[in-house]
Parts: C-alpha cells; sequence; structure tokens
C-alpha cells in the first residue's frame, strides 16, 4: 500500500461535517486509528497528538483520529481532552477494514476483534507515504511528526 493512492472516503467526523479525504488534498494528512476513545493509552495518544498539533499544523498537515466510537462518543472525548482536530467515527469499519487495521486481540483472556493502534501518513496528493503498526504510545506521535516534516 506504500506509495499507493488512497481511495477518496467521506466519513462522519466531529463538528457536525464529514472527513472527506479528497478535501485535504494539497495537505499531508495523519490518520491515526486508536482503539476506543476514554481509555488510558487512547487518551495518552490524543494528548500527544494535541500538545504537538501547531507543529503538525506548520508542516502543513491535518490530523485526525479514527475509532469505531460514535459521534458521540467522540465529541465528549474531542471537547473533554480539547482536541483541536477530527474524530472519524467508523462504526461500520470501512476505514479499518481498508487500511486493515482489525485484529484479533486478547483482552482479559479471550479473543476479541478490536483496531491494532496504527497510523497513516497520506501526502498532499492523495498518496500512502508511511505507515506505523502495532505501535507504542509513548513518544509515537513526535516520531509522526518527524516524518512529516522531512516530507
Amino acid at each position: 500500500m506504500i506509495d499507493q493512492t488512497v481511495a477518496d472516503f467521506s466519513l462522519p467526523a466531529t463538528g457536525g461535517q464529514p472527513f472527506t479525504l479528497s478535501a485535504c488534498q494539497g495537505s499531508t494528512v495523519v490518520l491515526y486509528f486508536y482503539p476506543k476513545d476514554n481509555t488510558p493509552g487512547c487518551t495518552s495518544e490524543a494528548q500527544q497528538f494535541r500538545d504537538l498539533h501547531p507543529q503538525f499544523v506548520a508542516a502543513g498537515a491535518i490530523v485526525a483520529g479514527v475509532s469505531r466510537d460514535s459521534i458521540r462518543s467522540h465529541e465528549n472525548f474531542k471537547a473533554k481532552q480539547e482536541l483541536p482536530f477530527a474524530l472519524i467515527s467508523d462504526v461500520d469499519e470501512l476505514l479499518c477494514t481498508r487500511f486493515s487495521v482489525i485484529k484479533m486481540k486478547s483482552m482479559y483472556g479471550k479473543q476479541v476483534r478490536g483496531i491494532e493502534r496504527s497510523t497513516f501518513v497520506i501526502d498532499g496528493k492523495g498518496v500512502l507515504r508511511h505507515e506505523w503498526r502495532g505501535l507504542k504510545v509513548a513518544g509515537h506521535a513526535q516520531q509522526v511528526l518527524d516524518f512529516v516534516a522531512q516530507l
């Protein structure tokens, strides 16, 4: 998928407007997939992207978080964490499937389907330039920013 054009998509997002990839043409898009709103790891990750957001904007990037949570859950999470970027609701797993981020995970000894924490960078022409899969939260947003700054 690296160096391939990402097909356009439009999904519900916070702020009452759908998030549409083609509307971001000319900007780098950072899509980060996370398992669930208001959980410790996902909150920490969102806070890191929030704190670095001015640098992402300065680098010409649009950041968006993606999970299977509802818009209502996303709006609450965004407000609580003061997130300056859109959260995309992928309840039907359309984007999750396209980026192959749904995995079987072990939770309390049971196998469950869930989102594998992953981030994708799409350039201003809509081409996938980098991906991180199964990542650790600590320092990840900075890694992404460093990559985006080199584009």
